[in-house]
């Protein structure tokens, strides 16, 4: 199995605020992610 490249708490630290009511691409920008993974950490 592939070793992800973010931590359980990273993942964590990026999806609070979207949950919150974040806009996915500010998020991204600040995170250095792309939408498509941004989507795919949440599953």
């Amino acid at each position: 199995m592939k070793k992800s490249r973010f931590t359980e708490e990273k993942i964590i630290e990026i999806l609070k605020p979207h949950a919150a009511g974040g806009k996915a691409g500010e998020l991204c920008r600040r995170h250095g992610i792309g939408e498509a993974t941004l989507y795919n950490l949440k599953t």
